[in-house]
């Protein structure tokens, strides 16, 4: 049995104002006359953070539109402007949620790749390193600060950029900054690791090395939205190391339904991951009865609305579009169903699930 070698984040630093450290962090990369590129989500757009950015020289900050997921001609349409303004530049720093570090990961790649983003939808297709990223989580959830991929929406497909050149070369978690997250925003988010921890322990492929991990998130996450009455800096510093916790769990794992089934969505409707994979969740008691089952729990003790009917009046081309996107996340169906998943999960059987959405 040949077993994965698994490439993680070079440098990690975690607490309250680490932040703060950032330009001492990212001067032994500064190159002479390449600038640093700040890719700041553009909620931040006239906030104080953009105060603490340590810009020297000709660096620039660039706010990235996340109102939608990050899309590859985004990334490409980013990448070749700065290619035509500044050649080269010393690194990508992404400050933001999971999208804007997603944004970061890809962009960063196509400055040391030719073609397009959409040509490296897959697994172990970038064949060089892009320039130095950073990332820095403003939210905390998606995993997307360790994982060795970066999600993009293509022309056929969502699918990342899943290789060894993807991981950040340096994280900065500073649980200060998710403190004026929107509730709402928060609590997607958080589920969004929820659901990674419940779709790796209960998955096919899950190990120790994922249990150890998953098993902590999941604990994390349960003191945050189950045991705790009011929101305070202990929440967020949890809810930080639940996320990075529960990215690691996955590289050795995998998602399972709720995220295959979102991808459908989140490709045809642009329906935005975390919302998605609760739209989702909502649905899956056939797959993880006592998930779901928390689940509905804390949807209720937050007094958070996930959105129904988003799948009315589809056409039937639509559907299929979905369930074509959905089906093809080969590795999270094997995952979650076993190695004779397509027996368990017919189109049919996806379609009838999409309708309840």
């Amino acid at each position: 049995m040949k077993f994965r070698n698994f490439k993680m984040v070079d440098y990690v630093v975690y607490g309250r104002g680490c932040f703060n450290q950032l330009d001492e962090i990212i001067a032994p990369r500064r190159k002479e006359g390449k600038p640093m590129i700040f890719l700041v989500d553009h909620f931040f757009e006239g906030k104080a953070l953009l105060n603490r950015i340590p810009l020297r020289g000709n660096d620039k900050i660039v706010f990235a539109d996340v109102t939608y997921e990050p899309k590859t001609t985004q990334v490409d349409k980013l990448a070749q402007q700065l290619k035509d303004e500044l050649g080269t530049v010393s690194g990508i720093i992404g400050i933001g949620g999971g999208s804007t570090m997603d944004l970061a990961k890809a962009v960063s790649l196509m400055m040391g790749n030719p073609g397009s983003s959409a040509d490296y939808q897959g697994w172990d297709l970038v064949k060089f390193p892009g320039v130095y990223k950073a990332g820095i989580p403003t939210l905390s959830g998606t995993g997307a600060e360790v994982s060795r991929t970066c999600v993009l929406t293509g022309p056929t497909r969502k699918l990342g950029m899943n290789s060894d050149f993807t991981p950040f070369d340096q994280i900065v978690l500073d649980p200060e900054l998710t403190a004026n997250a929107p509730i709402n925003q928060r609590f997607y988010t958080g589920m969004d690791c929820y659901i990674h921890c419940i779709e790796s322990l209960e998955g096919t492929y899950l190990n120790e090395f994922s249990k150890s991990y998953g098993e902590k998130a999941l604990e994390l996450c349960q003191d945050v939205f189950v045991k705790k009455q009011v929101w305070d800096d202990e929440c967020d510093d949890k809810l930080m190391m639940a996320s990075y916790a529960g990215g690691m769990s996955i590289a050795y794992s995998q998602v399972g339904v709720a995220h295959a089934v979102s991808y459908g969505l989140s490709y045809l409707l642009g329906t935005k991951h975390g919302i998605g994979n609760c739209i989702v969740m909502n649905h899956l008691e056939e797959y993880y009865p006592a998930g779901v089952k928390e689940f509905k729990y804390m949807v209720e003790k937050n007094q958070i609305d996930i959105p129904t009917g988003i799948c009315k009046g589809l056409t039937d081309e639509q559907f299929e579009t979905m369930i074509n996107v959905s089906i093809g996340m080969k590795p999270l169906w094997e995952n979650a169903l076993g190695k004779d998943w397509e027996k368990r999960m017919t189109r049919e059987k996806l379609r009838a699930l999409f309708e309840k959405l």
